[in-house]
């Protein structure tokens, strides 16, 4: 038993009776047969929540026919459960964590993500809900995964990434130290098995972790599927997908990667590769070169920024946002109105977030702005950020070869030290917690 924090008294004094306080709160009834009832049993304790075994299990099913349709080897079990367990109790406080805070999912923002996800494989709402439940899935726990999801997301981008900031220096010393590489506009496809080290871990923890890596290396390297290695060992948020990063520019990898990869042929494995946030494994898939001109089609953007939080509700931003745009349908001038009202840091600039490529905003504001004219304003738009008003002021095609360099690295940067930050946040969340591990308890 992990305990950090006193456990709440209802919880420590309620849960080990459970099961006998059930069976004698039915009056016995003589001489009469009676069903056997099968009790949900619990899997953890986090805080004033329960994970039960039956939430454990839907989970394991779920990874395991996920594992089998990518054909990916399944760990034995017990490994599974563990991961699986881990992974539940961290998204567990951070779900606690978002309710704390007044962080709501509503459900038309639930029904437009739902929406999405069923055009983005071709499917009507019908035939992603005879989908789901061919496979076993409820449509109702569907939802309600996907409801955690984006809540999980937009905790992440309110708690971390909102707070990283890349300078200028930084993404100078970053192309410094890939000029020198050869193969610079050379893209990897790679798959990783990560195994974190907590910031503060004593030496004996170190030398255990370190164990746990170079027994997943022996595995690899005795010819078990690097695939099923990741599945059974990798703390990265990939795992289930056999650790598999995909297409990755060079300059969007770490110098530590990169020069790996550099003496690395397709289908080989790396030795084991230690930085700051823990020990990597990494296999090259495949690769490829490339370094014609990259002509980029460009739009010069301004946008009007409401958030919503705890005292703005989804509807209210949207009425205002709404209002806004009838202003400016009337003649109002949009930097203004962006100067009043916005509450985005380009509000001082009326708005102005300069020229955009693809892939500098999320999703749900490229989509709008590339559907956009040139001095078009658009309807109310959600993102993880709040609702937008976007005017597209006008559009170009613009060779980006040397910018994109420049570009590439902030996104480099700022994913790394996004995905550092945000797993030290976890950690620290989770520190915090009462945890009670239970999965021993047959």
């Amino acid at each position: 038993m992990t305990t950090r924090r006193r456990c709440p008294a209802r919880i420590s004094a309620a849960l080990p009776g459970l099961a006998l306080a059930l069976a004698l709160a039915a009056p016995a009834e003589a001489q009469k047969p009676r069903p056997i009832v099968v009790l949900d049993r619990i899997a953890a304790v986090v805080n004033n929540d329960v994970i039960t075994r039956n939430d454990l299990e839907e989970r394991v099913e779920l990874a395991l026919r996920q594992l089998r349709g990518q054909g990916t080897p399944p760990p034995a079990r017990p490994v599974l459960e563990k991961q699986l367990l881990e992974r539940m109790i961290s998204d567990r406080v951070q779900h606690q964590f978002a309710r704390e805070t007044g962080l709501r999912v509503d459900d038309p923002e639930l029904d437009r993500a739902i929406d999405r996800i069923a055009k983005e494989n071709k499917l009507t709402l019908a035939q992603l809900r005879q989908a789901l439940e061919r496979d076993g899935v409820p449509f109702a726990k569907f939802r309600e995964d996907i409801r955690g999801e984006i809540l999980i997301a937009r905790l992440r981008e309110r708690e971390v990434d909102n707070r990283i900031v890349v300078t200028d220096a930084e993404i100078e010393n970053f192309l410094a130290a890939h000029k020198s590489q050869s193969g610079g506009g050379d893209e990897y496809n790679l798959s990783h098995i990560l195994v974190t080290v907590p910031e503060s871990a004593n030496p004996e923890q170190i030398q255990a972790r370190r164990a746990r890596a170079e027994q997943a290396l022996a595995q690899v390297r005795s010819g078990t599927d690097f695939r099923q290695v990741a599945a059974s060992f990798s703390d990265a948020p990939d795992a289930l997908q056999g650790g598999n990063m995909g297409w990755r520019d060079v300059n969007r990898l770490p110098v530590l990667f990169a020069e790996a990869l550099q003496k690395m042929k397709p289908g080989e494995v790396s030795d084991l590769l230690r930085s700051p946030n823990g020990f990597h494994l990494l296999r090259l898939n495949d690769r490829r070169g490339g370094s014609a001109p990259v002509i980029v089609s460009q739009a010069r953007a301004r946008h009007i920024l409401i958030k919503t939080n705890e005292l703005v509700s989804e509807d209210e931003a949207r009425r205002r946002l709404a209002a806004l745009k009838e202003r400016l349908d009337n003649g109002a001038d949009f930097a203004e109105l962006a100067r009043a009202h916005s509450e985005d840091a380009s509000s001082v600039k009326g708005g102005d977030l300069g020229w955009l490529s693809p892939g500098d905003t999320v999703p749900e504001f490229e989509r709008a702005m590339m559907s956009l004219a040139p001095k078009q304003v658009s309807a109310p738009v959600r993102s993880p950020f709040g609702w937008h008003l976007i005017e597209v002021m006008e559009r170009r095609n613009e060779d980006m070869s040397q910018e994109r360099q420049r570009v590439t690295a902030r996104m480099a940067l700022r994913e790394r030290k996004s995905d550092e930050a945000y797993q030290e946040w976890v950690r620290q969340l989770r520190d915090k917690a009462y945890i009670e591990m239970r999965l021993e308890e047959r």
